[in-house]
């Protein structure tokens, strides 16, 4: 009988240790998770960031003389002359269609339409290569005339209504240039600027750097140049490529062609997109870290819940066991799980996307969204420092270049998407065609604190408000980055606590029948 009670509890036992060892190793793998999350891949990202940093550095440092750098260019260029070789036949081919191409120039090629058309090119480049461009211009003589003078051999220039739906605005001026090009492109054009190299030619230098894999982007560095030929300004050539350069930076240009500063704006603009970009990735972190933590504790959760907890069931099931309470809850959302989970995922993926549509496309539910957030006691200051500091950072960059008042209200109205903020700068406008000051939109705003519209009302009285604003965005975005610093340090504890406390409650309510039927056997 001893023997039989010995086997009987050793079963118990052995049938025990399997989910217990389980949960264990699950535990054990989200601990390895977090401490990788936490201290792996940020050591990581930080080591390639730091790489990719020097790397763009050296880009910048270095600019020599860049007159030397175009003549050496040219001249491998002309060694690989040789090696482009055509047929007799094509090029006389080529010849007919250069002729008719005069023959039109004479005629009907030089009438200019009233919007840039996108062209089809077929030219012989320096180098000796015969291919086909696509060029946007407002006809087929200035189209002709900026090739010309590019140093091409013009055979052909054709347009149609295909050509313009295929490589018309819709393919490259409907996205906005990237940060770092951004950064790259303004700091070189002020470095090539101050070496001497004139507007146009740096222009289309860097047109060649960024556009040697991205053969939209080379099309529209290819239309500011060819609007700068025509003899129109920078930011009126700069407008004409859509969405490709901020509004901002294109109002900070047009600001500096009057006053004549252009090399000092785009230094200061370069400063302004590297701190606004680093905002935008410290509010990216602040969300992105909480985010992965509960997404992957929530992983961990659903495994249990329907990979270890249907192993009791089956358990409890040959034991005859009664189920109650919370292990019958338990119990019962480890069935619904496994068996309606192509239901939930449809029912999530259908909410998500709802909820996408409605905040892009409905702007009452995007507002209260955005204010719910905004009170919500955990991030609402990370978001409202974060705006803030976007606002007044731009805010006195507009200001610092002259740019007028009214039209400052304007931009920064596009460059947020936070509706809160974009009732109170309509406001401003109204007050200052009233000829109130710009102050009163900011009086008792509960989005607006007390600390920055106190600022604001002295800089207004002693006539600094570019400063004080540029102040106002450097304490903010200070206190956003402890902000999101400290959030970062609260979240881990509480998600692992919180992990701990779920995954706790679930063995006790899964092991307490466990233990009723091992006192049943003794």
């Amino acid at each position: 009988m001893n023997n039989t009670s010995s086997a009987s509890h050793a079963n118990v036992i052995s049938i025990l240790m399997f989910p217990l060892s389980l949960i264990y190793l699950i535990i054990k793998g989200f601990l390895y998770g977090v401490k990788y999350l936490t201290i792996d891949f940020i050591r990581s990202l930080f080591k390639h960031t730091r790489i990719k940093t020097e790397e763009v550095y050296k880009k910048i440092k270095y600019h020599g003389d860049q007159e030397e750098v175009i003549a050496k260019k040219e001249e491998r260029k002309a060694i690989k002359q040789s090696k482009y070789k055509y047929s007799m036949k094509y090029l006389n081919k080529l010849e007919s269609e250069r002729e008719a191409l005069n023959q039109e120039l004479r005629t009907t090629g030089a009438i200019r339409s009233e919007e840039a058309v996108m062209y089809k090119v077929l030219v012989r480049g320096k180098d000796g290569r015969i291919g086909s461009e696509i060029l946007p211009g407002l006809s087929k003589s200035d189209i002709n005339a900026f090739l010309v003078n590019e140093g091409y051999e013009v055979y052909s220039i054709k347009t149609s209504r295909f050509i313009n739906l295929v490589y018309g605005k819709s393919n490259f001026t409907n996205s906005q240039m990237k940060v770092k090009d951004l950064l790259f492109w303004l700091t070189q054009l002020s470095t090539y600027i101050k070496a001497g190299i004139t507007l146009t030619n740096s222009v289309r230098i860097l047109g060649e750097q960024l556009g040697k894999k991205n053969h939209a982007r080379k099309r529209a560095f290819q239309s500011v140049v060819y609007h700068l030929t025509l003899g129109e300004d920078f930011s009126a050539a700069l407008e004409k490529q859509g969405k490709l350069f901020p509004g901002l930076l294109i109002n900070m240009i047009k600001a500096a062609e009057a006053s004549g500063t252009l090399e000092e704006t785009l230094d200061d603009m370069a400063d302004y997109y590297t701190e606004i970009d680093k905002t935008r990735k410290q509010m990216i972190s602040a969300i992105t870290y909480p985010a992965i933590i509960s997404i992957f504790a929530f992983g961990v959760i659903i495994f249990i819940l329907v990979y270890v907890i249907p192993k009791f069931t089956e358990i409890y099931k040959q034991s005859d066991l009664k189920i109650k309470g919370l292990t019958r809850v338990i119990l019962n959302v480890s069935d619904f799980l496994k068996n309606n989970y192509l239901l939930i995922i449809l029912v999530v993926l259908a909410i998500s996307v709802t909820f996408s549509y409605l905040y892009k496309k409905v702007r009452v539910f995007r507002t209260k969204v955005q204010i719910f957030l905004m009170k919500f006691p955990v991030v609402k200051n990370i978001i409202i420092y974060n705006e803030l500091t976007i606002f007044t950072k731009t805010f006195a960059s507009l200001l610092k270049n002259n740019v007028f008042i009214t039209d400052s209200i304007d931009i920064l109205t596009k460059i947020t998407n936070n509706e809160i903020y974009k009732d109170i700068m309509y406001k401003t406008i109204d007050n200052i065609s009233k000829g109130e000051n710009i102050s009163e939109s900011f009086k008792n705003h509960w989005a607006i604190p007390e600390v920055a519209y106190h600022m604001i009302v002295t800089g207004e009285s002693t006539g600094e408000l570019a400063a004080m604003m540029q102040k106002v965005s450097e304490y903010y975005q200070e206190q956003h980055r402890n902000l999101v610093t400290n959030l970062k340090n609260f979240i881990e504890p509480v998600l692992i606590c919180s992990l701990a406390l779920i995954v706790g409650l679930i063995i006790i309510a899964v092991l307490g029948p466990m233990f009723s039927l091992y006192d049943a056997i003794e």
